[in-house]
């Protein structure tokens, strides 16, 4: 008999002994499972693209929510809150559309605001039509007339959109763009609602079935969130993976307010980089934007497989960052450690994050390590192995068989303590979930969370499971035989 067929046989027999026990009908339900995967990813035509442009705070995010049906894009009542190009999938009348949401343009601008307008000229070109969002009370302005000048040098389809139209008496103040030169004007409301469905089916007769600009998307691609405190380098990390200004880059602290996601393609193998905001404070100290930013930053990584949690390497380890990994660990994602900035690393300060490393992640040290500079784009090759090992041990499966031989042998070498004059008997154990890894115990009793604790740590050694959080539940089941 070989060593598979055996371990099968002593399986069955465990099972065969939990029989003797009272199980509930979610325990059936949980020892019938079956985590086999087939599924084989694969390329599509990429849907049509509608880029939403405009100057500062005329409501162009406000209207990408309204279209989204949910408040996805951050929206606060002053200028300037969006600053990268993000992408929403959406869908009208049952036809997919990928939405792009903007910063605002504007006339004659340096630093942060020239790259926001820079990204958003991207956008333009990137798009098979455009929505150009105008504050009809305002009315044209001189940077209107040159976000036109702009839109027409494309090509690019333009509908005009005359937005803050709450009511109909308000309607004769859209008249006033026609000056614009862009043909008539869509009177909206993006905060109520009014006129969108309009606008949205003379969209859908301006654009293609299919996108002509964007490429094929690649049905499951590895996502990867880039997650941690402002400033520490994560758009210049995405930036260098794609190759190109993707996200807005500034030393000012805080620059990215919306998840920003980029297919990329690293080593032969595709991925899909999420960029988000960086977390300042607690949840509850936080305040407008940043509160919605932090609250999409979460939303970015539970639809992430891996995270990976950047470090400024020329700062100590703070609060900030041990409460992000916490983030990353609570979230079930897999786990990559990225060091960055290590090019500005000097003698002293690598002695002193050694020691911060050992004390403050001491909880994590089953995650890989990468030391990088996004800027520079040293090193930047070793994240992908690094990824790779992370997310395979988080698809792990343990064959029934092989999990309840290691059982045994650990409780044989290392029994739980007797506690009250009982000591707890494993009697059964299976695997019920991948992605992270989930195993459920049945026991005679309960189990500690030290014995839960050391079982984990023995499951790593013999396992691996670098850079995947492992989760063990204890359902303790009485023997029928006590009744």
């Amino acid at each position: 008999m070989s060593d598979d067929e055996l371990e099968q046989a002593n399986a069955r027999l465990m099972r065969e002994n939990l029989d003797e026990f009272e199980l509930e009908d979610d325990d059936f339900e949980l020892l019938d499972l079956d985590l086999d995967d087939d599924y084989v990813p694969e390329y599509v035509a990429a849907p049509p693209v509608l880029a939403v442009v405009g100057r500062p705070n005329v409501g162009k995010s406000a209207l990408v929510n309204r279209i989204l049906g949910r408040r996805e894009a951050v929206v606060e009542d002053k200028p300037g809150i969006t600053r990268d190009r993000v992408s929403y999938k959406a869908e009208w009348n049952g036809r997919p559309i990928t939405l792009v949401d903007t910063g605002g343009w504007e006339l004659d601008v340096e630093g942060i605001d020239l790259s926001v307008a820079q990204q958003a000229e991207v956008a333009v070109e990137l798009a098979d039509a455009v929505l150009f969002v105008v504050d009809a009370l305002v009315g044209p302005t001189a940077s209107d007339e040159q976000v036109v000048r702009m839109l027409r040098s494309s090509g690019k389809p333009v509908l005009l959109v005359a937005n803050k139209i709450d009511d109909a008496h308000l309607e004769p103040e859209a008249a006033a763009l026609w000056s614009l030169g862009l043909g008539e004007p869509y009177p909206v409301s993006a905060l109520h609602g009014r006129g969108v469905a309009d606008l949205l089916d003379a969209a859908l007769k301006v654009l293609p079935d299919v996108s002509k600009v964007a490429p094929d998307e690649f049905l499951g691609p590895r996502r990867v969130a880039l997650i941690g405190r402002p400033n520490v380098g994560k758009s210049s990390l995405l930036n260098k993976a794609t190759g190109t200004n993707r996200a807005v880059v500034n030393d000012l602290a805080g620059t990215t307010r919306d998840p920003v996601d980029e297919q990329v393609e690293i080593a032969g193998r595709i991925w899909r980089f999420v960029d988000t905001a960086g977390i300042r404070r607690r949840m509850h100290r936080q305040q407008g934007a940043d509160f919605y930013a932090s609250l999409r930053t979460a939303a970015a990584l539970e639809r992430a497989e891996v995270a990976v949690v950047l470090f400024d390497v020329t700062e100590p380890i703070s609060e900030a960052d041990i409460r992000i990994v916490q983030l990353a660990l609570d979230s079930g994602r897999a786990l990559v450690l990225a060091f960055n900035k290590w090019d500005q690393l000097d003698d002293e300060r690598r002695i002193y994050l050694e020691k911060e490393i050992e004390r403050d992640l001491a909880h994590v040290d089953w995650a890989p390590r990468v030391n990088i500079s996004a800027l520079t784009g040293r090193h930047l090759e070793k994240l992908v192995p690094a990824l790779e090992l992370s997310l395979d041990s988080w698809d792990t499966r343990i064959p029934t068989g092989k999990f309840n031989a290691f059982l045994q042998e650990l409780q044989a070498a290392n029994p739980h303590p007797v506690r009250g004059g009982k000591q707890p008997r494993i009697i059964f154990g299976t695997q019920v979930a991948t992605r992270p890894p989930k195993f459920v115990i049945f026991a005679s009793g309960f189990l500690e969370a030290g014995y839960r604790r050391f079982i984990i740590r023995r499951l790593r050694e013999t396992y691996g499971f670098e850079g995947s959080p492992i989760e063990i539940g204890v359902r303790v089941r009485e023997s029928r035989k006590r009744k």
